[in-house]
């Protein structure tokens, strides 16, 4: 027979790196535009693809699990019992990826009732007595016990082989004795037994000293200590373990090996997959494959598989102003910033790359100074030449965070204006949850490239460089990279944009307009009463050495409160108070949610509770702010994040300005640090009830209606409907109950959830529920389609066509799918918020860029409320304007109201 075409023969263990894929991080971001996750179908295909280019005459064929239970389970019911249920998240990549591996044409063998193990174990069996050289690609230890002088492993995620002499090196003992070793050490993940306590070392030593596992159980009775009496309790189920472990190598196969071989891939149907789960780079090779066969030149544009690069490092005036003349004469032009710093007050410009089309970009050093930098351009000139072409409005730029440059070349007066595209914006409003929108996960979901980190070229830690250090060669291919990438992504990102008019909108005329909105206010900052918080910070100290006191006398007992372990001794173990959670290592939990429960009855969760709130206020902004006060000018500058919240809302970090506490006094006291500049007021103008008018918009429920257009207070209409009282008689708990269920409902709280908050039974809750639905049938009528319309197309939209995917809304997981339904009723009311806060940004901007007058400053954004400084002569008709154009920013289906407060701090005027 001839075996020429069957060498040699790779067996690909594909549920082996399906569950390894799907674990690595840059992966697990990688998905469609509706959300079908990829990372998993891209890490295995990766792999595939490597083998291919190894062994370019290997027989590939790759194996996978089956569904069900194996004859494992027979021998042995509980054989992993303890294995989590696949995710719904990866379940779904299986189909596609045994779909598209079919279309390449390669043979894929899923066989019920053994695992993929078995099979590949029993076809290199059958290779073996054929002399057929094997290669097992796997991640899989176990597979260890197929190695021979015909067969060795291969890991393609580290590229590491293990022959004979392999397996030695790596267990210290040979292939032929690896099912004892695994049957004396057992297996936690497949729960199989296997004797207590005995690890790597101790199951080697045994086999070294008697060879096999039969020899062990015979001298059993010759091993001491608390080790030898866990062998002797073992010895009757080892026999078990063995067989457990075993690969078969006997798997009745309806195809032989003659028959296991490739075929022609089917090019249409690749294309159309590669196509529908978005795998541009693997869409691009094939095209480029097939116009090589028939000799066509086809550009692939940005998801090429490769680009040849051409990166200048501009190092004269005369390659400058070369360089100059082709930004003049692109289409458009993308740049980028090298600072020294990722804090933007703190940055210095150490260089600036550009790039015209894919591969052609370049870097001008500024300011590298180790030894031995070469002499480079004068910072002041070259910004010189570039300040008029960044602020002509006729050139296109495109940039990835260009907030961040446009902060730092503010430093320099320089400004960027005109048409421009922030490709991490840009991924945002195509998809805010697919993916992080950081470059190295763009280029890796967009152009299957991995980019060259920052760490990479400066190191990690203490000793990392900053920019100014690293060589020039490095730096410059990092910069002149970085600039490249950004095009790429411009090109692959924004023509998928540009089909969805919604998304293409909200990144138009909200998200880009308003990137210099929101740099202009972090450029502004905020003015903190450093001496304030410095007095509050010395009062929380004191009361939390109270609290400390206090904790230790109810424990009976000193220990540190901010240990979970110790916690967890002390109140379940010490006090005896009842576990409500655990763990998901079986640990008794005390997050916040538990704690909040069980200080309902009991003191020391409550004493623990308000030393963590404290600690954190103390950490995060009393002790801290201070130190955030800018040098250059006196203030505490926050950044600003467009792409983080799915929803579209800003947050804010270094400080974060969103989440300052407003409940406790101790928070609300760090508010009066914010404070006014001498002879200016502080005004804080805030939305009134804007979700709930606009879930009176959607649902076009008659009653909200009414409620809204005629000025009632909602909570009190509510209160009336649901008690069936008239408006005068609500009492302040009706009222309180009410607030609590039109909130509620926006966020898809339960009868549960609503009984717990507000103190009372299951079925008074869901009473009240009803009766609310009852008496505003429309509110029902738009959660119930909006659900449907949901699980229809795997999305919900804001009002002005912002879109969230929503992946779980089909799971089989209950849990998960009822989140994602409380996601799509939530999501276009907090989405439509903060399209409309935005937009009522853009529009007091205009006014403020129209009146030109220094005396009013925005200069904070937290949720829905808009904070100023505003000088104090002209604080009540500047107020007025404002309040006037807020009122204005959208139209709804019932007033939008927005309520000014003044005072010297913001404290005073929210």
């Amino acid at each position: 027979m001839n075996t020429t075409h069957l060498s040699p023969l790779i067996l690909v263990d594909g549920s082996s790196y399906l569950f390894r894929a799907y674990h690595v991080p840059y992966l697990q971001a990688l998905s469609t535009a509706d959300g079908q996750p990829t990372g998993a179908i891209t890490g295995v295909l990766n792999m595939i693809k490597s083998l291919k280019k190894d062994y370019p005459n290997g027989n590939i064929v790759v194996v996978f699990d089956a569904k069900g239970k194996t004859f494992r389970n027979d021998l042995y019911p509980e054989y992993k019992a303890n294995r989590p249920p696949m995710p719904d998240d990866l379940r779904t990549q299986i189909a596609p990826l045994h779909e598209i591996i079919e279309a390449m044409g390669l043979p894929l063998l899923v066989i019920d009732g053994v695992e993929a193990d078995d099979v590949i174990g029993t076809l290199s069996a059958q290779a073996t007595k054929k002399g057929i050289e094997t290669v097992i690609s796997t991640g899989d230890k176990d597979m260890a016990q197929l190695v021979n002088q015909h067969v060795r492993l291969i890991n393609t995620m580290t590229n590491v082989e293990m022959d004979v002499d392999g397996v030695i090196e790596k267990f210290g003992i040979k292939p032929d004795q690896i099912i004892d070793y695994l049957a004396l050490m057992g297996d936690k993940v497949d729960n199989i037994p296997g004797v207590e306590k005995c690890g790597p070392k101790t199951a080697v030593k045994w086999l070294l000293e008697h060879n096999t596992l039969d020899n062990v159980i015979a001298n059993a009775d010759k091993v001491k200590g608390k080790i030898g009496e866990n062998l002797r309790k073992a010895l009757d189920q080892l026999p078990l373990s063995y067989e457990l472990a075993t690969i078969k190598l006997d798997v009745e196969l309806s195809q032989s090996l003659e028959e296991l071989v490739p075929s022609s891939p089917d090019i249409e149907k690749l294309t159309t997959l590669y196509k529908r789960f978005e795998l541009r780079r693997l869409l691009a090779e094939l095209d480029k494959n097939q116009d090589e066969e028939s000799g066509i030149e086809t550009d692939t544009n940005a998801v090429q598989e490769k680009v040849d690069v051409n990166y200048d490092i501009i190092l004269t005036q005369a390659a400058f102003n070369e360089w100059l003349e082709k930004l003049k004469s692109a289409d458009y032009f993308s740049f980028d910033t090298e600072t020294t710093s990722i804090d933007y007050m703190k940055a210095e410009l150490v260089g600036l790359s550009f790039a015209v089309e894919p591969g052609v970009a370049a870097y001008v050093p500024l300011a590298h100074d180790y030894e031995e930098a070469p002499a480079q351009l004068n910072r002041e000139w070259v910004l010189t030449q570039l300040a008029p072409l960044l602020a002509d409005k006729k050139y296109i730029k495109v940039g990835q965070n260009l907030k961040y440059d446009a902060n730092v070349l503010s430093h320099y007066d320089i400004e960027i204006a005109g048409t421009i595209y922030d490709t991490m914006i840009e991924s945002y409003c195509l998809n805010s949850v697919a993916t992080r929108h950081n470059m190295d996960a763009l280029a890796e979901k967009y152009l299957d490239y991995k980019t060259v980190h920052f760490e990479d070229i400066a190191g990690k830690g203490a000793k990392q460089l900053t920019f100014n250090q690293i060589d020039l060669e490095k730096a410059g291919h990092y910069a002149a990279e970085d600039a490249d990438i950004t095009l790429r992504l411009h090109q692959a990102i924004f023509p998928q944009l540009e089909a969805l008019k919604g998304q293409l909108a909200v990144f138009t005329d909200i998200e880009m307009p308003l990137m210099p909105v929101l740099a202009r206010m972090e450029q502004t900052g905020v003015l903190i009463d450093s001496d304030l918080l410095a007095e509050q910070s010395q009062a929380i100290g004191a009361r939390l050495q109270e609290l400390e006191v206090e904790a230790h006398n109810i424990a009976g007992q000193s220990f540190n409160l901010g240990s979970p372990k110790q916690l967890q001794q002390i109140l379940f173990e010490e006090l005896k108070i009842p576990v409500i959670k655990k763990t998901p290592k079986g640990a008794p939990s005390t997050a916040e949610e538990v704690l909040q429960e069980l200080a309902l009855d009991y003191p020391l969760p409550k004493v623990i509770l308000e030393n963590r709130g404290l600690s954190k206020l103390k950490s995060t902004y009393t002790d801290k702010l201070p130190l955030m006060v800018s040098p250059k000018t006196g203030r505490v500058h926050t950044s600003y994040n467009q792409t983080v919240a799915a929803t579209g809302r800003l947050s804010s970090t270094d400080p974060n300005l969103q989440n300052i506490p407003i409940r406790s006094e101790e928070g609300r006291k760090i508010r009066h640090a914010f404070i006014a500049p001498e002879d200016h007021k502080i005004v804080a103008i805030d939305y009134s009830q804007i979700e709930l008018r606009i879930m009176a918009h959607l649902s076009k429920d008659p009653g909200l209606l009414a409620a809204f257009s005629e000025g009632r207070d909602i909570h009190q209409a509510t209160a009336a409907e649901i008690f069936s009282v008239d408006l005068d008689e609500v009492t302040s708990d009706q009222r309180r109950s009410a607030k609590a269920i039109n909130f509620g409902l926006i966020y898809g709280m339960s009868a549960f959830g609503l009984s717990k908050q507000l103190g009372i039974a299951r079925n008074k809750a869901q009473a009240y529920m009803d009766k609310y639905f009852e008496r505003y049938p429309g509110v029902l009528s738009y959660m119930e389609d909006t659900r449907r319309l949901a699980a229809e197309q795997g999305y919900v939209e804001t009002l002005f066509g912002r879109r969230l995917y929503l992946p779980e809304i089909k799971s089989k997981n209950a849990m998960r799918r009822k989140g994602a339904e409380r996601a799509a009723i939530n999501a276009p009311m907090q989405g439509t918020a903060a399209d409309i806060i935005k937009k009522a940004m853009l529009a007091v901007d205009a006014w403020l860029e129209a009146n030109q007058d220094p005396r009013i400053k925005m200069t904070m954004q937290v949720h829905d409320e808009l904070i100023f400084e505003i000088h104090q002569d002209i604080v009540e008709s500047a107020t007025q304007s404002l309040v006037t154009i807020m009122n204005d920013a959208v139209e709804l289906s019932v007033p939008l109201i927005a309520e000014a407060g003044v005072g010297d701090n913001w404290e005073q005027a929210h």
